[in-house]
Protein backbone atom coordinates (compact mmCIF):
# COMPACT_ATOMS: atom_id res chain seq x y z
CA UNK A 1 0.00 0.00 0.00
CA UNK A 2 1.35 3.40 -0.69
CA UNK A 3 1.81 5.32 1.96
CA UNK A 4 0.21 8.97 2.48
CA UNK A 5 1.79 12.32 2.19
CA UNK A 6 0.60 14.35 5.24
CA UNK A 7 0.14 17.72 4.61
CA UNK A 8 -0.12 19.74 7.57
CA UNK A 9 -2.62 23.13 7.64
CA UNK A 10 -4.21 24.80 9.84
CA UNK A 11 -7.99 24.75 10.60
CA UNK A 12 -10.00 27.27 8.78
CA UNK A 13 -11.65 26.89 5.85
CA UNK A 14 -9.73 29.03 3.76
CA UNK A 15 -6.39 26.94 4.98
CA UNK A 16 -8.00 23.59 3.92
CA UNK A 17 -9.77 24.97 0.63
CA UNK A 18 -6.31 26.01 -0.11
CA UNK A 19 -4.37 23.01 1.07
CA UNK A 20 -7.05 20.94 -0.73
CA UNK A 21 -6.00 22.13 -4.12
CA UNK A 22 -2.28 21.67 -3.65
CA UNK A 23 -3.23 17.99 -2.06
CA UNK A 24 -4.94 17.54 -5.72
CA UNK A 25 -2.04 18.64 -7.32
CA UNK A 26 0.57 16.72 -5.48
CA UNK A 27 -1.62 13.74 -5.10
CA UNK A 28 -1.55 13.87 -9.53
CA UNK A 29 2.31 14.35 -9.38
CA UNK A 30 3.07 11.85 -7.07
CA UNK A 31 1.11 8.50 -7.49
CA UNK A 32 0.58 8.95 -3.55
CA UNK A 33 -2.64 10.06 -1.53
CA UNK A 34 -2.00 13.40 0.16
CA UNK A 35 -4.27 13.70 3.43
CA UNK A 36 -4.64 17.00 5.71
CA UNK A 37 -3.58 16.77 8.66
CA UNK A 38 -4.98 19.93 10.44
CA UNK A 39 -3.14 22.02 13.08
CA UNK A 40 -3.99 25.03 15.77
CA UNK A 41 -2.01 27.76 14.95
CA UNK A 42 -1.40 30.72 17.44
CA UNK A 43 -3.37 32.73 15.47
CA UNK A 44 -6.40 30.80 15.05
CA UNK A 45 -6.77 30.97 19.21
CA UNK A 46 -5.16 34.12 19.77
CA UNK A 47 -8.44 36.85 19.04
CA UNK A 48 -6.40 40.06 19.70
CA UNK A 49 -6.13 42.75 17.32
CA UNK A 50 -3.57 41.90 14.83
CA UNK A 51 -2.30 45.03 14.80
CA UNK A 52 -1.36 44.67 18.81
CA UNK A 53 0.22 41.40 18.87
CA UNK A 54 2.01 41.20 15.64
CA UNK A 55 1.95 38.67 12.96
CA UNK A 56 5.05 37.32 12.54
CA UNK A 57 4.84 33.83 12.52
CA UNK A 58 1.66 33.43 14.39
CA UNK A 59 -0.19 31.41 11.90
CA UNK A 60 3.02 29.75 10.50
CA UNK A 61 5.25 28.80 14.13
CA UNK A 62 3.38 25.59 15.16
CA UNK A 63 2.89 24.22 11.84
CA UNK A 64 6.79 24.52 11.02
CA UNK A 65 6.83 22.98 14.62
CA UNK A 66 4.89 19.79 13.42
CA UNK A 67 7.24 19.29 10.37
CA UNK A 68 10.16 19.51 12.27
CA UNK A 69 8.21 16.97 15.05
CA UNK A 70 7.74 14.69 11.88
CA UNK A 71 4.00 15.15 12.57
CA UNK A 72 3.61 16.01 8.52
CA UNK A 73 5.65 15.46 5.95
CA UNK A 74 4.93 19.32 4.03
CA UNK A 75 3.16 22.34 5.15
CA UNK A 76 1.08 24.78 2.85
CA UNK A 77 1.06 28.35 4.01
CA UNK A 78 -0.48 31.51 2.70
CA UNK A 79 3.10 33.12 1.79
CA UNK A 80 1.80 36.45 2.46
CA UNK A 81 1.87 35.01 6.58
CA UNK A 82 4.74 33.47 6.26
CA UNK A 83 8.28 35.44 8.17
CA UNK A 84 11.16 35.81 5.86
CA UNK A 85 13.62 33.97 7.99
CA UNK A 86 13.34 30.30 7.23
CA UNK A 87 14.14 27.93 9.20
CA UNK A 88 17.62 26.12 8.39
CA UNK A 89 15.77 23.00 8.61
CA UNK A 90 13.36 23.58 6.34
CA UNK A 91 12.97 24.87 2.60
CA UNK A 92 10.52 26.48 0.32
CA UNK A 93 9.65 23.64 -2.37
CA UNK A 94 7.06 24.93 -4.14
CA UNK A 95 5.22 27.85 -5.02
CA UNK A 96 2.38 27.43 -7.30
CA UNK A 97 1.11 29.81 -9.91
CA UNK A 98 -0.35 32.66 -7.98
CA UNK A 99 -3.70 33.65 -7.93
CA UNK A 100 -4.54 37.34 -8.01
CA UNK A 101 -2.87 39.46 -5.53
CA UNK A 102 -5.46 42.46 -5.27
CA UNK A 103 -7.64 43.35 -2.42
CA UNK A 104 -10.98 43.97 -2.98
CA UNK A 105 -13.63 45.96 -1.22
CA UNK A 106 -16.80 43.99 0.26
CA UNK A 107 -20.05 46.22 0.05
CA UNK A 108 -23.65 45.55 0.07
CA UNK A 109 -24.67 48.65 -3.13
CA UNK A 110 -21.52 48.50 -4.62
CA UNK A 111 -20.43 52.27 -3.58
CA UNK A 112 -16.90 52.24 -4.33
CA UNK A 113 -14.22 52.74 -1.11
CA UNK A 114 -13.22 56.53 -1.88
CA UNK A 115 -17.52 57.32 -2.42
CA UNK A 116 -18.19 55.57 1.00
CA UNK A 117 -20.38 58.64 2.59
CA UNK A 118 -18.28 60.19 5.85
CA UNK A 119 -18.56 57.53 8.65
CA UNK A 120 -19.06 54.33 7.05
CA UNK A 121 -17.69 51.78 9.00
CA UNK A 122 -15.02 49.74 6.99
CA UNK A 123 -13.77 46.53 8.21
CA UNK A 124 -9.68 45.60 8.54
CA UNK A 125 -7.36 44.42 10.71
CA UNK A 126 -4.09 44.91 8.78
CA UNK A 127 -1.76 47.79 9.69
CA UNK A 128 -1.40 48.15 5.76
CA UNK A 129 -4.44 47.97 4.87
CA UNK A 130 -5.95 50.69 7.81
CA UNK A 131 -2.76 53.27 6.46
CA UNK A 132 -4.45 52.45 3.00
CA UNK A 133 -7.71 52.92 3.67
CA UNK A 134 -7.31 56.40 5.81
CA UNK A 135 -5.90 57.62 2.26
CA UNK A 136 -8.62 56.51 0.41
CA UNK A 137 -11.53 57.10 2.78
CA UNK A 138 -10.28 59.56 5.39
CA UNK A 139 -14.04 59.94 6.68
CA UNK A 140 -14.54 56.51 7.04
CA UNK A 141 -14.30 54.92 10.53
CA UNK A 142 -12.06 51.82 10.12
CA UNK A 143 -13.36 49.15 12.50
CA UNK A 144 -10.13 46.17 13.44
CA UNK A 145 -12.11 42.68 12.77
CA UNK A 146 -10.56 39.52 12.86
CA UNK A 147 -12.64 35.72 11.92
CA UNK A 148 -12.67 33.41 8.85
CA UNK A 149 -14.16 34.96 5.63
CA UNK A 150 -17.90 34.38 5.88
CA UNK A 151 -18.32 35.79 9.48
CA UNK A 152 -16.74 39.05 8.12
CA UNK A 153 -18.94 38.81 5.09
CA UNK A 154 -21.88 38.06 7.49
CA UNK A 155 -20.88 41.39 9.04
CA UNK A 156 -21.22 43.50 6.15
CA UNK A 157 -24.74 41.46 5.13
CA UNK A 158 -26.54 42.20 8.14
CA UNK A 159 -25.39 46.33 8.09
CA UNK A 160 -22.90 46.05 10.84
CA UNK A 161 -20.49 46.84 8.78
CA UNK A 162 -20.86 48.93 5.49
CA UNK A 163 -17.63 47.43 3.98
CA UNK A 164 -14.65 45.20 4.73
CA UNK A 165 -11.12 44.93 2.82
CA UNK A 166 -10.24 41.09 1.66
CA UNK A 167 -7.92 38.97 -0.83
CA UNK A 168 -9.12 38.43 -3.94
CA UNK A 169 -7.18 35.13 -3.93
CA UNK A 170 -9.12 34.08 -0.83
CA UNK A 171 -12.55 34.56 -2.03
CA UNK A 172 -11.25 32.29 -5.21
CA UNK A 173 -10.10 29.58 -3.15
CA UNK A 174 -12.88 29.07 -1.49
CA UNK A 175 -15.39 29.46 -4.46
CA UNK A 176 -17.94 32.72 -2.33
CA UNK A 177 -20.61 32.87 -4.10
CA UNK A 178 -22.08 35.51 -1.74
CA UNK A 179 -24.59 39.13 -3.15
CA UNK A 180 -22.56 41.46 -1.70
CA UNK A 181 -20.50 43.53 -4.05
CA UNK A 182 -16.79 43.17 -5.06
CA UNK A 183 -14.77 46.64 -6.05
CA UNK A 184 -11.15 45.05 -7.25
CA UNK A 185 -8.49 47.49 -6.13
CA UNK A 186 -5.55 48.38 -8.65
CA UNK A 187 -2.20 47.35 -7.96
CA UNK A 188 -0.69 50.70 -9.26
CA UNK A 189 -2.29 52.89 -6.29
CA UNK A 190 -3.58 49.81 -4.36
CA UNK A 191 -0.14 47.32 -3.64
CA UNK A 192 -0.53 44.58 -1.20
CA UNK A 193 1.15 42.54 1.25
CA UNK A 194 4.76 40.62 -0.16
CA UNK A 195 3.41 37.36 -1.26
CA UNK A 196 -0.26 37.63 -1.34
CA UNK A 197 -2.05 35.37 -3.89
CA UNK A 198 0.59 33.35 -3.11
CA UNK A 199 1.11 29.42 -1.69
CA UNK A 200 4.23 27.98 -0.13
CA UNK A 201 4.50 24.33 -0.01
CA UNK A 202 7.40 23.73 2.70
CA UNK A 203 9.07 20.75 4.10
CA UNK A 204 12.49 19.54 5.44
CA UNK A 205 15.33 20.50 3.43
CA UNK A 206 16.47 16.73 3.89
CA UNK A 207 12.80 15.43 2.83
CA UNK A 208 12.73 12.52 0.83
CA UNK A 209 14.55 13.03 -2.82
CA UNK A 210 10.86 11.41 -4.93
CA UNK A 211 9.14 13.92 -2.38
CA UNK A 212 11.51 16.89 -3.32
CA UNK A 213 11.39 16.09 -6.81
CA UNK A 214 7.19 15.90 -7.11
CA UNK A 215 7.27 19.50 -5.27
CA UNK A 216 9.57 20.88 -7.49
CA UNK A 217 7.02 20.02 -10.86
CA UNK A 218 4.52 22.21 -8.82
CA UNK A 219 6.59 25.28 -8.74
CA UNK A 220 6.39 28.08 -10.60
CA UNK A 221 9.09 30.08 -12.20
CA UNK A 222 7.44 33.59 -12.33
CA UNK A 223 5.57 33.05 -8.78
CA UNK A 224 8.76 32.56 -7.28
CA UNK A 225 11.19 35.08 -8.66
CA UNK A 226 8.44 37.63 -8.22
CA UNK A 227 7.53 36.66 -4.25
CA UNK A 228 11.29 36.52 -3.34
CA UNK A 229 11.73 40.04 -4.86
CA UNK A 230 8.53 40.94 -2.48
CA UNK A 231 9.56 39.26 0.73
CA UNK A 232 13.31 40.39 0.17
CA UNK A 233 11.90 43.94 0.15
CA UNK A 234 9.97 43.21 3.69
CA UNK A 235 13.50 41.93 5.02
CA UNK A 236 15.29 44.58 4.14
CA UNK A 237 13.50 47.09 5.75
CA UNK A 238 13.58 44.76 8.77
CA UNK A 239 9.97 45.06 9.17
CA UNK A 240 7.50 41.97 10.01
CA UNK A 241 4.34 40.59 7.96
CA UNK A 242 2.15 43.16 9.88
CA UNK A 243 4.51 46.39 8.84
CA UNK A 244 2.35 49.13 6.93
CA UNK A 245 4.03 48.39 4.00
CA UNK A 246 3.56 46.63 0.30
CA UNK A 247 5.47 45.18 -2.47
CA UNK A 248 4.11 43.65 -5.46
CA UNK A 249 6.53 42.46 -8.46
CA UNK A 250 4.96 41.13 -12.12
CA UNK A 251 7.58 39.51 -14.45
CA UNK A 252 6.67 40.49 -18.27
CA UNK A 253 8.73 38.36 -20.43
CA UNK A 254 12.88 39.09 -19.14
CA UNK A 255 11.77 42.14 -17.03
CA UNK A 256 10.62 42.48 -13.71
CA UNK A 257 7.84 45.78 -12.41
CA UNK A 258 8.62 46.59 -8.84
CA UNK A 259 5.86 48.62 -7.06
CA UNK A 260 6.51 49.10 -2.97
CA UNK A 261 5.44 51.46 -1.10
CA UNK A 262 5.92 52.02 2.81
CA UNK A 263 3.02 54.17 4.52
CA UNK A 264 2.64 56.22 7.90
CA UNK A 265 0.36 54.18 10.11
CA UNK A 266 -0.72 57.53 11.71
CA UNK A 267 -0.52 60.14 9.14
CA UNK A 268 -0.57 60.77 5.22
CA UNK A 269 3.10 60.68 4.84
CA UNK A 270 3.97 57.80 2.15
CA UNK A 271 7.31 56.60 0.70
CA UNK A 272 7.57 54.61 -2.69
CA UNK A 273 9.26 53.28 -5.62
CA UNK A 274 8.09 52.03 -9.21
CA UNK A 275 10.83 50.84 -10.84
CA UNK A 276 11.75 47.57 -13.76
CA UNK A 277 14.47 45.63 -14.30
CA UNK A 278 15.81 43.05 -15.72
CA UNK A 279 16.36 39.17 -15.29
CA UNK A 280 19.05 37.13 -16.69
CA UNK A 281 16.67 33.92 -17.08
CA UNK A 282 18.76 31.66 -19.19
CA UNK A 283 21.06 31.83 -16.31
CA UNK A 284 18.12 31.17 -13.24
CA UNK A 285 16.70 28.18 -15.83
CA UNK A 286 20.16 26.54 -16.29
CA UNK A 287 20.65 26.59 -12.71
CA UNK A 288 17.10 25.80 -11.27
CA UNK A 289 14.43 27.92 -9.62
CA UNK A 290 16.19 28.12 -6.67
CA UNK A 291 13.34 25.92 -4.76
CA UNK A 292 16.02 24.22 -2.21
CA UNK A 293 18.12 22.13 -5.13
CA UNK A 294 21.58 22.96 -5.63
CA UNK A 295 23.37 23.62 -8.45
CA UNK A 296 25.91 21.76 -9.68
CA UNK A 297 28.97 24.28 -9.97
CA UNK A 298 27.04 25.79 -6.28
CA UNK A 299 25.68 29.13 -8.11
CA UNK A 300 23.11 30.51 -6.50
CA UNK A 301 20.19 30.99 -9.53
CA UNK A 302 18.43 33.68 -7.27
CA UNK A 303 21.32 35.43 -6.49
CA UNK A 304 20.94 37.93 -8.56
CA UNK A 305 16.60 38.41 -8.18
CA UNK A 306 17.63 38.68 -3.88
CA UNK A 307 19.59 41.74 -5.79
CA UNK A 308 16.70 43.54 -6.77
CA UNK A 309 15.11 42.88 -3.26
CA UNK A 310 17.65 44.30 -2.02
CA UNK A 311 18.70 47.59 -4.12
CA UNK A 312 14.65 48.59 -3.54
CA UNK A 313 14.70 48.00 -0.12
CA UNK A 314 18.21 50.58 0.17
CA UNK A 315 16.09 52.91 -1.45
CA UNK A 316 12.59 53.11 0.09
CA UNK A 317 15.08 53.62 3.81
CA UNK A 318 17.12 55.55 1.87
CA UNK A 319 13.78 57.92 1.38
CA UNK A 320 13.53 58.02 5.23
CA UNK A 321 11.12 54.43 4.99
CA UNK A 322 12.92 53.37 8.55
CA UNK A 323 10.82 56.04 10.38
CA UNK A 324 7.41 54.92 9.41
CA UNK A 325 7.85 51.23 10.22
CA UNK A 326 8.08 49.34 13.55
CA UNK A 327 11.46 47.43 13.98
CA UNK A 328 11.09 43.50 14.39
Amino acid sequence: MTTPIRLGTRRSALAQAQSGHVADALAKIAGRPVELVPIVSEGDTNRASLSEIGGTGIFANRLREALIAGECDILVHSLKDLPTAEPGELVIAATPVREDARDVVITRDGTPLHALPRGSKVGTGAPRRIAQVRRRAPGAEIIDIRGNVDSRLARVASGELDAIILAAAGLSRLGSDSPLRREPLGLSEWPTAPGQGSLAVETLVDADAELLAALAQMDDEDTRIAVTVERVILAGLEAGCQAPMAAHAQVTGDDIRVRAVVYDPHGDRRIGLDVTESLNRGYIRRNGSGNGASAADGADPMHAIREIGMSAAHRLLEQGAADLLPRE
